[in-house]
């Protein structure tokens, strides 16, 4: 009789602290087992580790059971990411298991479309079934008029797939792109709707968004990140393969004002 340390490792613990939302998930076989989802981007450093703890001791879940660690990438709060990058790469270090990081827009926007859908349940009800084509845009504020978003289709699958790269763009040069995009697209291939999901409030408006507004129907949901869609992706990701330990980093998509004043210091010293 095999004991529990011979048992196949079919866990998958997923972490998020990309936003002002600190998301914890523990799935398996495409289930959610258990989730949490604290609000306060200042504190994530002090709560993360209780959570992750009281994730495992809620499940019953011990090291032995856990099958690998993923991670959102960002892009987002630069101190947030660093938290969730670090720790997840440290218990696959101690609990010698892969880690793979997955895309924190996408896992917006995938829980920010089931949102609008009404269909909570994820990656087992498969809530972009009978949808679609549907575009979904992800954002989190980046301020100075600039969002952290990309471009995901929804068409049946499982994870919206990507169209457009996770970036740090201006919304009027992006609704801008946008627009073009969906006049070039071929008849078939425009979208039934256009999402825009996560923080909405300033970027999602009708007056950001008129140029897509006159071309087709927009929908703007705001949305939290939810640890859950962190989890599916993760899942689905790590089945697929993993990130080397020590390369794996966030995804800042541009210098911290910190770095790019350090740059711009240099530079000048350079040029003197």
């Amino acid at each position: 009789m095999k004991n529990q340390m011979e048992e196949p490792r079919k866990r998958f613990l997923a972490l998020d602290t990309s936003t002002a939302v600190l998301g914890v998930a523990i799935t398996e076989n495409g289930k959610l087992l258990h989730e949490t989802n604290a609000s306060g981007e200042r504190n994530h450093s002090v709560h993360l580790l209780p959570i992750i703890e009281q994730a495992l001791q809620a499940t019953g879940t011990t090291s032995a059971m856990i099958g690998g660690v993923s991670v959102g990438l960002g892009p987002g709060s630069y101190t947030g990411t660093r938290i969730a990058v670090t720790a997840a790469k440290t218990l696959a270090w101690a609990w010698k298991v892969p880690v793979a990081g997955i895309s924190s827009l996408q896992a917006l926007a995938w829980g920010g479309l089931a949102a609008a859908l009404g269909q909570p349940e994820g990656a087992e009800g498969n809530p972009m079934s009978g949808t679609g084509p549907d575009w979904i845009i992800p954002l989190l504020d980046a301020r100075r008029g600039q969002a952290y978003t990309a471009l995901f289709v929804a068409d049946g699958d499982r994870a919206p797939r990507r169209l457009e790269p996770d970036a740090i763009r201006l919304m009027a040069d992006w609704v801008q792109h946008l627009a073009d995009r969906l006049k070039a697209a071929a008849e078939g291939m425009k979208p039934r709707v256009i999402w825009f999901v996560g923080e909405t409030q300033l970027h999602g408006s009708e007056e950001t968004t008129f140029l897509l507004r006159e071309l087709g129907r927009v929908q703007a949901v705001p949305y939290e990140l939810e640890g859950r869609w962190a989890g599916y992706l993760g899942e689905e990701r790590l089945q697929a393969g993993s990130d080397d330990l020590h390369s794996l980093i966030p995804n800042y998509t541009q210098l911290s004002e910190a770095e790019a004043n350090l740059r711009r210091s240099s530079e000048g010293s350079l040029n003197q």
